[in-house]
């Protein structure tokens, strides 16, 4: 067994308030579960309009499929025009 997470900070700066950084992060989280079949979540800065920390989880029988899907994932986050990716993290947990 293969899991790994993909942590994401992100830099939102047309976010004037907490609902519009909710509002621009949805898609992302909502959209990467659906696509991908990734666990994802907002999980740190919460309180900042226009700062956000994403975490998507995926786990498999293989490294290189794990590796494949938070590529796709990674991907689809920088589609998004309106947020700024400042960084993207890998943690993996293998057996």
């Amino acid at each position: 067994m293969h899991a790994a997470a993909l942590c994401v900070e992100l830099h939102i700066p047309g976010a004037r308030s907490l609902k519009d950084k909710r509002a621009a992060i949805k898609p992302i989280v909502e959209g990467s579960r659906r696509r991908f079949g990734v666990a994802a979540a907002e999980v740190g800065k919460q309180d900042r309009r226009q700062a956000a920390e994403l975490a998507f989880a995926a786990v498999s029988s293989t490294a290189g499929h794990v590796e494949e899907v938070l590529a796709s994932v990674e991907r689809f986050v920088w589609s998004f025009p309106e947020v700024e990716v400042l960084s993207c993290e890998r943690h993996w947990w293998g057996v």
